[in-house]
Order: structure tokens, then C-alpha cells, then sequence
């Protein structure tokens, strides 16, 4: 008898064990496993269950969360959502999350392991959501949104001499809060804003990618004096006007009269095409490779933390398309952001900081968790170089296309820019102008600027002499230099 109760006992332990081991495999090593299940409706249910934290400017916050009472019970809110969808992206119970809400979701959602005190590691419990604190300034996102006024288009503007991002204006924009919750109504939401012809989801301040026009003459610029094609900028070169480009019988025109053998700095002032594609071809396709790459051009792995669509500059072309590639036609795009970073590192000396949306992010009670900072992106251009752009800049603004935005008071740099679009280039060209600006008791430049207007109803001379864009970069700048 006792050896059969010992055979029974031995059953029940082994049996122990096998639900142990099985327990332990269940909780332990399949946990995230089963907990990215999407059949497991608990992680939506605790996803949702509390207040998901804040995004930040300026100190405010311009999210926030509301008890729906519902399955999913808390539901994202946003203040001023059109102003500061391009920073905050939105938040879906449905259709997930974008821009920072994505890039941050670990903290406002409360699942980063950042959150957790030291003991955190001993429970699975979902710590409340943290705050992630931006760099955007309230007084300068509103110049830019209210500049805009609904057309077509983007700003981005920086700050030279740390990289952090002052503002981010996308037109049309939309309301992140409408995708918020479930039901009838976000899906209606959802399915408009898709349909929309203007599309308001589409942040164009770092999403879209555009002809930068003139504005890249910057660029080539900076590419000719670095590289010693050019070594006097106020010296005639070697431009013959008409042009023909290499390899071809295509003239290419001037917009502006007195562009024959021009210097550098009467073709940036008055944004001759035929000078400056000449220097793009004299410095070459390596030599404009390096050039550009030095400023974020064809970087694929640019983030803010949001990831930044690639600005392009072919690295495959005939010298008659790096003539066009050099005063940004033929295949050259760049976002409002790049032409931005282009702007920000005249004005910072040559020295071009890495470009960041997020100053830190924070636990519930504003303890700081994670830090970011200024660092070198990348050293664009000489400091000699630097200098002589900034003063070509400056008399752009003070003589030539780009008197729209001068500020008096100030020390204002920049240049105009058009990029032809559609089919036969019949489509209303696009409106550029980059800048930056300095107060006048000022050490360095406060604020660098890129704007780019789509619907550009004015005629092409106006938009060269900066009608349309320049006005529009002056208010933010003036926002800037307010404080």
C-alpha cells in the first residue's frame, strides 16, 4: 500500500512541477509574446485605462485626456489642435499614433522603462504617462500659422546656434482630436481628411519634399567658394549670358538683367540662374555631392525624433542636369526643414547643429527622464565661407529680391527662391525664401527661417522679389526677436 501512495505522490509531484514549468513559461518567457497579441484586448484596455501624459510649449500643455466612460476609457485631447497638429500628430484609439505622439509614445503612454522607480522592475504595473517637453515657442508657431493663413505650404524655423526647432507650421492643417476616440464619427473624420484634396494630414514641414529653386544658389554657393571655384566674390566670372547648357542647345534664362560674367555676389543678390549653374558644373558632380551632403541633403536616417523625409540631390547626372540640379531644378527637392538647416548654418558660422523638436521628456510629477541638447551636425561650409554668405544674404534683403523682410532694427539676412511645378511647368511656380535675423545688441542670430508657399497666386516677378514667402519669414522672425 505505501509503495502505491508513493507512486501517487510522485505522479502528483511531477505533475506539480509540469504546471509550474508551464506557468512559468506563460508568465515569464511568452509574456510580451501574448501581450503584443492582437487577439489580447488587455494591453488596449490598460493602454487606455489612464490619462495619457502631455506634450508641452512653452510650459502649457496643448494635449490632454477625457474620460470617454467607454471600454477605452480615456480619449486624447488637443488645444489649438490645427495650430500644433505638425508637432503633436494625433493619438488614435483607432488609427494609432504619428510625429510626436508616435516617437514619445513610450512615455505618454506610460510603458517606458525610463518611468519606473528602481523597484519597477519587480511589478508589471503600468506607470502613469510622462510629459514630453518640446522646444516649440508658442509666440513664434502662431506668426507662422497665422502667416500661412490656410494656403499651401510650410514654415520651419530654428534656432542657429543649438538646432532647436522654434516652430513647425503645416497649411491646410486639421484637428488631431477628431481621431481620437471610436464610433461613426472618427471614422467619418478619417475617411475626409484622406479624401481631401488639399491634404491637411500631410506635414510638409518635414513630410513633403519640394523644387527649392533660387533658394539653393545658397548652397552652390557656398559648394563654389569652399571648393576655390570662386576666391572674389564681388570678381567676374566666366558666365556668358545666354547660357547654353553642357552638352546641349538649350539657353537657359535669366530672370534679372546684368547676369553676364557676373561676380558670386551680384548673382546671389539678384539670383542669376545662368552664373550659378555655370559654378555648380565648374565645381562638379563629387564636389556638389559633398557639398550638399554637408548640409542634410540625402540623409535617410535624419530624425526630430520624428523621422524627416530625404532631400534629394541626384547622384547619378550629365553636366547639363547638375547645371539645373545647382540652382534647385531638374530632380533636387528639400523640406521646408532642410532649407531651413540651409539658413541656420550661414548664420551659425558654417557650423550646422543637429535640428531636435523634444528638449526632454519627463515622469507625471516633472521628474526628467531623458535630456537633449545642442550637437554638431555637421561643419557645412568654412567659416570664411560663412561670413561671405551672410553678407550676401544681408544685401539681398537690404538691395536686392528680398526687401519684404527687413526688420527694422535688426540684422536680416536671405534669399528668394521659385521652383516651376506641374506638367510643362504650367502649374503656378512655388514661393520661397530662407532667412535668418539678428538683434542689433545681439551676439548671433536668434532665429533661422524656411518658408515655402504652394499656391502661389502672384505673377513670377512678384514672387522673385519675395511677395508671396518673405513676408511671412519676417513675422516669424520678428516673433523670434520679441522673445
Amino acid at each position: 500500500m505505501i509503495r502505491y501512495i508513493r507512486r501517487a505522490a510522485a505522479c502528483c509531484l511531477l505533475l506539480l512541477v509540469a504546471l509550474l514549468v508551464n506557468a512559468a513559461r506563460v508568465q515569464v518567457f511568452q509574456a510580451d509574446a501574448l501581450d503584443a497579441d492582437p487577439a489580447n484586448r488587455r494591453t488596449t484596455l490598460a493602454r487606455y485605462g489612464q490619462p495619457r501624459g502631455d506634450i508641452l510649449v512653452d510650459g502649457d500643455a496643448v494635449t490632454g485626456s477625457r474620460d470617454s466612460g467607454q471600454a477605452l476609457r480615456y480619449e486624447r485631447t488637443y488645444a489649438d489642435g490645427p495650430l500644433y497638429a505638425p508637432i503633436t500628430g494625433y493619438a488614435s484609439q483607432v488609427y494609432g499614433t504619428t510625429l510626436v505622439e508616435a516617437a514619445e509614445d513610450p512615455v505618454l503612454s506610460g510603458t517606458s522603462p525610463l518611468l519606473k522607480p528602481l523597484w519597477g522592475g519587480l511589478t508589471r504595473k503600468r506607470q502613469r504617462g510622462g510629459d514630453a517637453v518640446t522646444t516649440i515657442r508658442a509666440g513664434v508657431q502662431r506668426a507662422a500659422f497665422r502667416g500661412l493663413a490656410g494656403k499651401r505650404g510650410a514654415v520651419a524655423a530654428l534656432e542657429p546656434g543649438t538646432g532647436r526647432i522654434l516652430a513647425l507650421v503645416s497649411s491646410p492643417s486639421y484637428d488631431p482630436g477628431r481621431l481620437s476616440g471610436t464610433g461613426r464619427a472618427v471614422k467619418g473624420a478619417w475617411a475626409a481628411l484622406n479624401a481631401d484634396p488639399d491634404q491637411p494630414m500631410l506635414d510638409r514641414a518635414i513630410r513633403q519634399t519640394y523644387p527649392p529653386g533660387s533658394a539653393f544658389k545658397i548652397v552652390t554657393a557656398a559648394a563654389a567658394l569652399d571648393a576655390g571655384a570662386v576666391t572674389d566674390v564681388d570678381a567676374p566670372t566666366t558666365t556668358p549670358d545666354p547660357y547654353v547648357l553642357p552638352g546641349t542647345s538649350t539657353t537657359l534664362p535669366n530672370e534679372a538683367d546684368g547676369c553676364g560674367k557676373a561676380s558670386l555676389a551680384y548673382a546671389v543678390v539678384v539670383s542669376c540662374n545662368t552664373v550659378m549653374a555655370h559654378l555648380g558644373v565648374k565645381v562638379g558632380l563629387a564636389g556638389m555631392l559633398e557639398a550638399v551632403g554637408r548640409f542634410g541633403f540625402n540623409d535617410t536616417r535624419l530624425r526630430i525624433p520624428s523621422h524627416v523625409a530625404k532631400s534629394n540631390f541626384d547622384k547619378k547626372m550629365g553636366p547639363d542636369q547638375l547645371a539645373l540640379s545647382s540652382i534647385g531644378q531638374f530632380d533636387t527637392t528639400a523640406t521646408p526643414l532642410q532649407m531651413a538647416m540651409v539658413a541656420a548654418a550661414v548664420a551659425n558660422g558654417g557650423e550646422l547643429k543637429y535640428p531636435y523638436l523634444v528638449e526632454r521628456t519627463t515622469t507625471a510629477r516633472g521628474t526628467t527622464v531623458a535630456q537633449n541638447g545642442p550637437r554638431t551636425y555637421r561643419q557645412a561650409m568654412n567659416p570664411t565661407t560663412a561670413a561671405q554668405l551672410q553678407q550676401l544674404m544681408v544685401d539681398v534683403v537690404e538691395k536686392g529680391t528680398g526687401t519684404n523682410a527687413a526688420i527694422p532694427g535688426a540684422k536680416v539676412g536671405g534669399k528668394t527662391g521659385t521652383a516651376q511645378n506641374g506638367i510643362g511647368n504650367r502649374g503656378h511656380p512655388y514661393a520661397w525664401f530662407i532667412s535668418w535675423a539678428q538683434a542689433t545688441d545681439a551676439a548671433q542670430p536668434a532665429v533661422a527661417v524656411a518658408v515655402v508657399v504652394e499656391d502661389a497666386e502672384a505673377n513670377r516677378a512678384d514672387i522673385s522679389g519675395g511677395g508671396d514667402a518673405a513676408p511671412i519669414a519676417k513675422a516669424v522672425m520678428e516673433a523670434a526677436l520679441a522673445g
